[in-house]
């Protein structure tokens, strides 16, 4: 039997504000709540994982930030990579104990999803042995970092759409000196559109993971308000 999930779709949000409404999201699963998915993309920002080299920033943190770029700290496995406008980040806080779904079946799964939502748009995308994400030819398209905590996960993943991938020239994605990035408009040479690529996600993380998704359209709360209210505010449904 399908089990509920609840999607939502999010504008443009910034770093902290969505890492709060992960944690915030994760406390109600493990009390109870049914299953969720965020989509949406990020500000400009660089973010390093828990097993993060520094040299694998190639450029002074001020200088990035004196471009608009962020550069954050984060709990995720992995090392460091970037999110931006363009780039669909999907951030899954599911209770893998009560799916009884081990960490590494779970990224497994991840990889899947975006297999399949590429192969949608006629692109023919694989895994890598020892190189998390997925792959087209020898460039990465889409990037995954997940933490388990609580038998519920945070962070996913991040699918390359229509990013400006100047901004990888300035890291060593994940930290793979010999590879490159990819997007979908560069694959496709035109972009599909990121509410599209959204559905594909959304249909592909349901069949892979066995959800009926209730998807809503949100605009995220007010940082101000995280431990004293966690309502969004749905714009509308479908």
């Amino acid at each position: 039997m399908s089990r509920s999930l609840r999607v939502f779709r999010f504008p443009q949000v910034d770093y902290h504000v969505a890492w709060n409404w992960q944690t915030e999201t994760a406390n109600d699963v493990r009390a109870g709540a049914p299953d969720a998915l965020a989509l949406l993309q990020h500000s400009p920002v660089f973010t390093f994982g828990r097993r993060v080299r520094p040299d694998n920033l190639l450029v002074d943190a001020e200088d990035l930030r004196l471009r608009g770029a962020e550069v954050i700290e984060s709990d995720r496995g992995g090392d460091v990579t970037f999110h931006g406008p363009g780039q669909i980040v999907g951030y899954p806080i599911i209770s893998l104990k009560r799916r009884a779904l081990g960490p590494v079946d779970y990224v497994r799964g991840l990889e899947e999803t975006l297999i399949l939502t590429l192969a949608r748009f006629g692109l023919t995308s694989e895994r890598v042995t020892g190189r998390p994400g997925v792959w087209l030819g020898g460039d990465k398209i889409g990037a995954i970092g997940v933490r388990v905590q609580g038998g519920v996960s945070l962070h996913g993943f991040a699918l390359n759409v229509e990013t400006d991938l100047a901004w990888f020239q300035a890291i060593v994605p994940c930290g793979i000196a010999n590879a490159g990035v990819t997007s979908l408009a560069r694959e496709l040479g035109f972009t599909p559109g990121l509410a599209a690529v959204e559905d594909a996600l959304i249909d592909s993380f349901a069949t892979v993971f066995d959800y009926q998704p209730e998807c809503l359209y949100a605009s995220m709360p007010d940082p101000a308000t995280f431990n004293e209210s966690r309502d969004l505010v749905l714009t509308h449904g479908y």
